[in-house]
């Protein structure tokens, strides 16, 4: 069932974005034990997800690579290895399947490009058509790929804020159901597998740092740990670490300074903020800022050690030598770091 974050509402699994309270649902699972099944794809965790009938392509579980930064043991979970290049197919992947099970076959959603893009490669293969508004400051060859996957594009003069709100203008002017990443709860059960994957692949960590502005990524993430908890499969939660861009911060104080290479999460003004902090606080977690020079940094480091990313994929780098530097991570400390968005997609086109 979904549950109101606000009021405590509880919906029947329909796809729904808000309560009538206008709080944000999260989808509620009642299962007593973790109980994954032999895929080497995401369906392995098909009975943890509200997932029915086929839809293609299935997100892939994702390989870590780890190296020893600093005496911490940092692994690099390799999710910009997904078929449209970022983490944003696992809840492509869930909410697809959820929309092909009500019926619906067009969507309207808003984007710095990477869920345009997910959304774009999945409603080709899956039969829906894809409405995807965009700024003319979005990566060329971001835009590129959406043309060449059949979207409907709608460009927009101005910020991610000036995006969204057209997105949402045209879903209630022309009917067509919008899908927004931010308010979703069926995209938050994809992006959880994050933290089942992690899981079996080295246990709890102490410390997992995410890119964050909708809070897709680490509110999947905590609600993923969360879960694994209370079937009682782990005992503790790892720190969570919300990585935020100078400027646009929502978490930690605003600077005023942008940084507008970090374009995945120049999101000021998320819809899931209250969630955002309580994850913070039920994990002890930690807000970083990252600045654009702070960032150009990171990247070169990721590239000269074989990681072809894009730049909000670094920040989570550039956020762990911080936290080396205040000695809040601390030498033989085992740290995850999800690089979320391929770096081809910023030049090729299809």
């Amino acid at each position: 069932m979904l549950r109101c974050s606000r009021c405590g509402r509880t919906y029947p699994e329909t796809f729904r974005l808000t309560c009538d309270c206008g709080g944000t649902l999260l989808v509620e699972s009642n299962l007593k034990a973790f109980t994954p099944e032999p895929f080497l794809d995401v369906r392995r965790y098909r009975r943890h997800l509200p997932v029915n009938g086929r839809v293609i392509p299935v997100p892939a579980i994702t390989p870590v690579s780890g190296l020893e930064i600093n005496g911490v043991k940092a692994f690099f979970k390799l999710d910009y290895l997904q078929p449209s290049g970022s983490f944003k197919d696992r809840g492509t992947w869930v909410t697809v399947s959820k929309l092909l099970n009500e019926g619906i076959t067009e969507v309207v959603l808003d984007s710095s490009g990477n869920v345009a893009l997910s959304f774009a490669l999945y409603g080709l293969a899956n039969g829906i058509r894809v409405h995807a508004f965009v700024s003319y400051d979005t990566s060329p060859g971001k835009l590129s790929l959406l043309q060449g996957l059949g979207a409907v594009v709608h460009y927009v003069d101005g910020d991610r804020m000036a995006v969204h709100e057209r997105a949402v203008e045209f879903s209630e002017r022309s009917g067509i159901t919008y899908v927004s990443h931010w308010l979703n709860p069926y995209f938050l059960e994809g992006t959880k597998t994050v933290a089942f994957e992690i899981y079996e692949q080295l246990g709890v960590p102490d410390w997992v740092l995410a890119p964050t502005g909708s809070g897709a990524l680490f509110l999947g993430l905590w609600k993923g740990f969360s879960e694994l908890k209370s079937m009682g499969e782990i005992d503790r939660l790892p720190r969570l670490v919300a990585v935020q861009a100078s400027g646009y911060e929502s978490l930690c104080e605003r600077s005023a300074v942008k940084n507008i290479l970090a374009e995945g999460i120049a999101i000021p003004e998320p819809p899931r903020l209250d969630e955002m902090r309580k994850a913070l606080k039920e994990t002890d977690g930690l807000c970083v800022s990252v600045d654009e020079l702070e960032t150009m940094g990171a990247l070169s480091w990721l590239k000269r050690h074989g990681f072809l990313v894009e730049p909000t994929s670094a920040v989570v780098l550039s956020a762990l030598w911080k936290l080396i530097e205040t000695d809040l991570v601390e030498k033989g400390e085992l740290v995850v770091l999800p690089l979320t968005g391929s770096g081809l997609k910023l030049t090729q086109g299809i």
